[in-house]
């Protein structure tokens, strides 16, 4: 499939550099003619299982993202922002979670917030992302 999106990443001059924590500060989608607005996607399995791992749980979330853009027609490169949400988060946790956005975006880093909270919606939830993708 080829796409129409294309995303132009910007990290103006004045702001440190992003890419090393694996997001842009700015993402500008042009070219695709709807928007998809995908729910938290947090690290249970198809059986709704939560490993008690958190690098697990944010290799299955990403997974899991990658499932939901596929049913929709997107490709990684289309999503330009996303939020991930973290319990307890600790900057340690930041290699973790950099590791799956790089394997999951390449170089089309989306841009990105992460916030830090004190529960999930599920009971061992210790990771979620959402994404807004914009697609042909």
């Amino acid at each position: 499939m080829s796409s129409t999106v294309k995303t132009d990443i910007v990290n103006p001059d004045g702001l440190y550099d992003p890419e090393p924590n694996g997001y842009s500060h700015a993402v500008i989608a042009k070219g695709g003619n709807r928007v998809a607005y995908i729910a938290g996607q947090g690290g249970e399995d198809q059986d709704g299982n939560l490993s008690p791992d958190f690098a697990n749980q944010v290799e299955q979330a990403y997974k899991n993202l990658r499932i939901v853009l596929d049913a929709i027609n997107a490709q990684p490169n289309q999503v330009s922002k996303i939020n991930t949400y973290v319990v307890n988060y600790d900057p340690s946790m930041l290699d973790v979670m950099t590791k799956y956005v790089r394997e999951t975006f390449g170089a089309a880093l989306p841009a990105q917030t992460l916030v830090p909270v004190p529960r999930l919606a599920l009971d061992g939830m210790l990771f979620e992302v959402d994404a807004v993708a914009i697609i042909d």
